[in-house]
């Protein structure tokens, strides 16, 4: 009865899904998806989702972003939350306070921005607490 191009899509299939914001747009309110953003407007406002965000020159969010991994190379100021990578390019502009998986800053980007890292911290079990007594 149903046609295999009915399928409903799961969660990795719709995550790779990409939203764009063209230059000259501005978006003021708050966005919740799935998929990723490449922003290379204006968004004022929050944005959440389960994808990966990129920020191109020209670009710009203005609020509060939560993602999976961020690349800039445009302008962020507010609160971000980046549960794993967050890339900042040599034209990158941050601003605010910052919460990541990891940080990667090329040389050039402007980063003034309270940091936390999350998830890094790696909990050792008895056999390698062992094996590092043994080697001390």
């Amino acid at each position: 009865m149903f046609s295999k191009s009915n399928k409903i899509k799961t969660s990795s299939e719709t995550s790779r899904e990409q939203n764009r914001i063209s230059a000259g747009t501005v978006i003021t309110g708050d966005i919740i998806a799935k998929g990723g953003f490449r922003v290379e407007g204006t968004i004022r406002g929050n944005v959440k989702t389960a994808g990966k965000v990129v920020i191109s020159k020209g670009g710009l969010i203005d609020g509060t972003l939560t993602c999976q991994n961020a690349d800039f190379e445009g302008k962020f100021n507010g609160k971000l939350t980046v549960l794993e990578t967050l890339t900042l390019r040599s034209a990158a502009l941050v601003e605010g306070e910052v919460t990541a998986g990891k940080l990667a800053v090329e040389p050039g980007a402007t980063f003034n921005a309270s940091c936390e890292m999350k998830n890094m911290v790696k909990t050792l079990n008895k056999d390698d607490q062992k094996q590092k007594e043994r080697t001390a």
